[in-house]
């Protein structure tokens, strides 16, 4: 039985890759319920499965078994472009590597999603994100015209543009110095508390994690604890 109050309702939940002569179990029966607002750090060693969790919990990745409620829909019964669609608008990603278009501008980057969600104004909202995150004069630079901090300011701003309800961090500040990656973590919160979004973020830096309302610890594909701050 899921939480429907919750933004996040995971009940046993499986993933097993591999193939049936020599499956490899990646999740084995996760339980977690993550309310609306909420800020929840992911620890756990590398292969622990932090980064698939995240993956199925943001529609990346479909589970094998076992129950998800994202939003109040039912991940695990979509296909993959029932997903895609489900994504949309509603969750918002920001990963290690930045993911930018090498082709497009700043502003292009973070508008080209609003636009194939139908948003009638991507351009100026994308202009006014990239002005928040401190990017309004690198506009019309190319990613490779672009440090890794401001780039992955673009990829905040892509990411809490739409103004999605669930925002989802993998190690965001894995590719930057530490100075660059503490300016980039207070970004982050920042403009996760302006929206209200539930944010979720894997991280391996304690300080983050002190930053978050909960902090849950993976090991070998389950929940190994889970503490309220």
């Amino acid at each position: 039985m899921t939480n429907s109050q919750a933004a996040i309702s995971a009940r046993n939940l499986t993933l097993t890759l591999g193939t049936a002569e020599a499956p490899v179990e990646i999740l084995r029966g996760v339980d977690l319920d993550v309310m609306p607002g909420e800020t929840l750090a992911l620890l756990g060693p590398s292969g622990s499965g932090k980064s698939s969790l995240m993956a199925v919990l943001s529609g990346l990745e479909r589970a094998t078994g076992g129950t998800l409620e994202v939003a109040g829909q039912d991940f695990v019964g979509m296909d993959e472009d029932a997903l895609a669609h489900a994504r949309r608008g509603r969750i918002g990603i920001v990963l290690q590597a930045f993911h930018l278009l090498p082709t497009m501008t700043a502003q292009e980057n973070v508008a080209t999603p609003m636009e194939l969600s139908g948003e009638s104004d991507a351009q100026g909202r994308a202009r006014a994100e990239l002005e928040v995150v401190g990017l309004v004069h690198r506009l019309d630079h190319y990613p490779q015209q672009l440090s890794g901090g401001e780039q992955q300011r673009v990829a905040i701003a892509r990411a809490i543009a739409p103004r999605p309800d669930l925002i989802f961090a993998d190690e965001p500040t894995g590719n930057l110095d530490a100075a660059t990656g503490h300016e980039i973590v207070d970004l982050l919160f920042a403009r996760r508390a302006e929206t209200g979004a539930t944010l979720l973020v894997i991280t391996h830096d304690p300080e983050l994690a002190k930053q978050c309302d909960r902090v849950i610890q993976l090991g070998d594909g389950v929940i190994a604890s889970d503490t309220k701050r």
